[in-house]
């Protein structure tokens, strides 16, 4: 067989999605810091503002009681966010994800900015809830009237896709600069993603470059892939087969089925390693034990390769690769 890097050209680099396996939301905060934060900014314009998040006007007064109200409120909205948040990611007899999308619903409508946007990703995708890009759409706007940068990636999501709206290229990179600008990591991947292709401008594999190393620096496995595969290629960055594999390596540690086939490419060839055809084995198949077959043409010549001994090694490897990264709850993690 002719190994050769072109014949990972097709879907090498990706943009992140909604979708199944791709990463939308990000943990951040905390119920102190969110109860706080809500209270503070309905009762600072009538009242003295909090230090922390205990009221500091004195019992009795009509701001020690709007404060109190107001705490207990978006105390109770987080709890319910949470709440979704358990039911999402602890199925069972007694849990499911209508559950989930129950939570979400009561936690949103009591203007829980990261539960509208977990409830727009549940529409987004149809999960517990028949699939509606408008209903997505509105949650999503709601929370990004809140500033949370998330939201905005995700409304660049649908402005690149036309989903809900009318496919928009320049409306995408705005929404995805904006959160970008304020550290969320999948809109970095994005907003290399559409210069790396040229949708909406002129393509620019040096901006990509940028924009995912930041992704990547920050532990976005997504950044780190593509990254690595500009490396590969020398698009954008020189030419270095040792940084792709060096950032294909994180990124599969993270348990990215794409990097996981193109270590085991580069252990197969000997491209930025040593040629180790055990090893090879091992990524590559663990890459297919989470769904990803684009990397099952190379079994056979790998098992040609191997002795029964070093094939079992593989095998097992490959099991422990795959428990690893279901550990891993970095592709559907959500807002708290």
């Amino acid at each position: 067989m002719n190994l050769n890097t072109e014949q990972f050209r097709a879907g090498v680099r990706t943009a992140l999605f909604v979708g199944v396996g791709l990463v939308l939301l990000a943990a951040t905060g905390s119920a102190q810091q969110f109860a706080a934060k809500d209270a503070q900014d309905t009762v600072m314009s009538d009242c003295l503002p909090a230090a922390s998040h205990l009221p500091t006007n004195p019992p009795g007064t009509a701001c020690y009681s709007t404060a109190i109200a107001e705490l207990e409120d978006s105390s109770r909205a987080f709890v319910l966010n949470q709440a979704g948040i358990e039911s999402a990611l602890v199925l069972g007899p007694n849990r499911s994800i209508e559950d989930a999308r129950w939570w979400f619903q009561k936690a949103a409508a009591r203007g829980s900015g990261p539960a509208q946007v977990n409830l727009a990703v549940f529409y987004l995708n149809g999960w517990g809830v028949p699939k509606n890009y408008g209903s997505a759409l509105y949650w999503l706007k709601s929370a990004a009237a809140q500033g949370i940068p998330r939201a905005d990636t995700n409304l660049g999501i649908l402005y690149l896709n036309g989903w809900g709206v009318h496919q928009d290229y320049a409306e995408a990179r705005r929404y995805f600069q904006m959160a970008a600008e304020h550290g969320d990591s999948a809109a970095m991947v994005n907003l290399g993603y559409v210069s790396d292709e040229g949708l909406g401008a002129p393509e620019n594999k040096s901006a990509a470059a940028d924009w995912y190393r930041k992704a990547a620096d920050g532990g976005n496995p997504f950044g780190q892939n593509n990254l690595a595969d500009l490396y590969l290629r020398g698009e954008g960055v020189p030419q270095n087969d040792a940084l792709a594999f060096a950032w294909f390596q994180k990124a599969a540690d993270q348990g990215h089925t794409g990097a996981r086939i193109k270590l085991g490419f580069l252990y197969l060839t000997g491209r930025g390693v040593s040629e180790n055809a055990e090893a090879a084995c091992a990524w590559i198949l663990a890459a297919s034990l989470a769904g990803d077959h684009r990397g099952d043409e190379y079994f056979a010549p790998l098992k040609a390769k191997l002795d029964s001994a070093q094939l079992a090694r593989a095998k097992q490897r490959a099991r422990e690769l795959h428990a690893s990264s279901q550990r891993h709850i970095s592709e559907t993690a959500f807002l708290r």
